[in-house]
């Protein structure tokens, strides 16, 4: 680009600068966002926000490096100065780190607590979930998974695949641990409409509304078929998607091959886990297809 390819002050004073004799190109240029970003954004993946882009990559490029021993307080000043990758709203895009961090700071924020600290007296205790955590402990290590890489037909061990689980860092991205039988309470709580085990965690209108479709298969970056709710993707074409699953049904899948679906149709919920940093996607549906299968009404 030259300084006569455009009529922008802005753009033209930093043309200039990028081309003035002895400077390096700068790696990118930023426009204003066209508004700030908003909880419901983060929720959807629509923020822009480390969402695998160029601009966000250089800015973070060495991201998982920098979590060891650091805190979710700590890492929000360098999500806050890194570009986002699109206007909010304008596209879905997964944001795989920094968005879900950055609500998990903000649980901190409002509730006082750690995020730990949260998910353990507000979710995990109600719901006899004992063995969920950030870390599980130094003496139960051994009871962690092994994860694998699938490569030319085979399976080697995957270095380093427990680096988000951190007695500090707390992320909600994918710093977990849990069991398939644990995360099916979670599951079924949903699948309930809000409550289990006897305790009431979110009212049936909340439920109701997490599984609705705030982000249309028409906004770019989303499959057809299927939209997405406040941190849940939806089934809303189950044809369109398919998927053999009734419509409305929601869930998510997880970085190792962790797949969960609630149909609440069918008032069933599913739970999957392989240990795998590079799961097949369509054992997710074959395994969808064979719960379903095995309905007889």
């Amino acid at each position: 680009m030259t300084i006569d390819d455009t009529h922008d002050p802005a753009l033209r004073s930093w043309v200039a600068s990028a081309n003035a004799p002895g400077t390096d190109p700068p790696k990118y240029y930023t426009i204003p966002a066209a508004r700030e970003i908003t909880i419901q954004d983060l929720l959807t993946h629509v923020s822009g926000l480390a969402s695998s882009g160029p601009a966000s990559a250089y800015e973070l490029r060495g991201l998982m490096d920098m979590l060891g021993g650091g805190t979710l307080a700590g890492m929000m000043s360098k999500f806050a100065v890194a570009p986002l990758d699109f206007q909010p709203g304008s596209r879905w895009t997964y944001s795989p780190l920094a968005g879900f961090d950055t609500l998990g700071r903000v649980v901190e924020v409002a509730s006082g607590m750690s995020f730990d600290q949260f998910l353990k007296e507000r979710i995990f205790a109600p719901l006899g979930m004992k063995t969920t955590a950030f870390h599980p402990g130094d003496d139960r290590w051994p009871s962690v998974v092994t994860a694998y890489h699938r490569a030319d037909g085979a399976l080697a061990k995957t270095d380093n695949p427990n680096r988000l689980q951190s007695k500090t860092y707390f992320s909600g991205a994918g710093g977990l641990v849990s069991t398939a039988e644990e995360y099916a309470q979670f599951a079924l709580m949903l699948s309930a409409g809000g409550q289990w085990n006897g305790k009431r965690l979110l009212g049936p209108k909340t439920v109701e509304l997490m599984s609705s479709v705030f982000v249309p298969d028409s906004l770019p970056g989303r499959a057809p078929g299927r939209g997405y709710g406040l941190s849940v993707e939806v089934v809303s074409d189950p044809v369109t998607a398919g998927r053999r699953v009734s419509k409305g049904s929601f869930g998510w899948d997880g970085a190792y091959g962790t797949h969960f679906w609630v149909d609440p149709q069918e008032k069933l919920i599913g739970v999957m886990m392989i240990q795998t940093d590079n799961p097949d996607r369509q054992v997710d549906r074959d395994f969808e297809n064979a719960v379903m299968q095995a309905i007889v009404e």
